[in-house]
């Protein structure tokens, strides 16, 4: 306010909308990226929930065409992405309400708390200005629920949190390259290790990568044995605190859409 020593070389009046499609899934047509959802561009949401659209698909459809999943699989795209596009949509249009207030009331309350945010910290975490997209948690019923007790800031339906691992040999790596392209069983060695897991390839936390600063373990609350299924995008699809075939068997076959969820 106040300043003079600029020029406006060019003013212009932006409107956007916040919306999306009732259904991601029409039958054989299934919606993604702006043709199923659009938000405004603060915080980056909209390529950002394109890209998980087309990562949430892809391996779903990969399975059906070939013969590993039912088709039923794919409704769980509309279920996940379009609580997905919902949240999106929540978070884009308080970000822009704060940005571009609506009313007198939003106005001074945008305004109140840029006043505040100058002298007092606790008002500077209310500055909305777009915050970054995040990935979603999946409240799906592709996941297993829990029977053991987790902490940590890994949830189910959560992407995997990536963190700096080394490997057998001593080379730095990261968490998110042992991870395959289907499913991932993770496993904290106790001892020995299980063998080959179907349907899915098993990464070894303790043996075939380390977990040198123990960021693993606090991300994942993981003590010796903890098993954890991932699925084909990088989301935790079950967690349990020992290796049990079977259980890991049921859980991937869930996250198939080959049990546990609607037909």
């Amino acid at each position: 306010l106040g300043h003079t020593n600029f020029d406006l070389e060019w003013v212009s009046v932006y409107t956007f909308q916040c919306c999306r499609i009732p259904r991601f899934v029409e039958g054989r047509v299934v919606f993604a990226g702006d043709s199923a959802h659009q938000v405004s561009p603060f915080g980056a949401r909209g390529a950002n929930s394109g890209v998980q659209d087309a990562e949430n698909l892809a391996w779903k459809l990969a399975l059906v065409l070939a013969g590993e999943a039912p088709e039923s699989l794919i409704e769980t795209y509309h279920t996940e992405r379009s609580a997905a596009a919902d949240e999106n949509i929540g978070h884009s249009t308080r970000s822009t309400d704060f940005i571009s207030p609506r009313s007198p009331f939003e106005r001074s309350l945008r305004n109140a708390v840029l006043d505040l945010a100058r002298e007092q910290p606790f008002a500077r975490r209310m500055v909305n200005s777009g915050r970054l997209s995040v990935a979603t948690v999946y409240d799906s019923p592709l996941s297993t629920p829990d029977t053991d007790a987790f902490a940590g800031s890994a949830h189910l339906g959560a992407p995997l949190p990536d963190c700096p691992m080394r490997t057998a040999k001593g080379e730095d790596t990261h968490l998110l390259n042992a991870i395959g392209d289907g499913f991932t069983v993770l496993y904290v060695r106790d001892g020995g290790r299980p063998n080959s897991v179907e349907g899915a390839s098993l990464c070894v936390v303790g043996d075939d990568v380390l977990d040198s600063q123990g960021l693993f373990q606090r991300r994942m609350d993981a003590t010796p044995g903890s098993t954890y299924v991932v699925r084909p995008d990088q989301h935790l699809a079950a967690r349990f605190r020992s290796f049990d075939a079977d259980r890991v068997a049921a859980a991937i076959a869930r996250a198939s859409g080959r049990a546990g969820a609607p037909h």
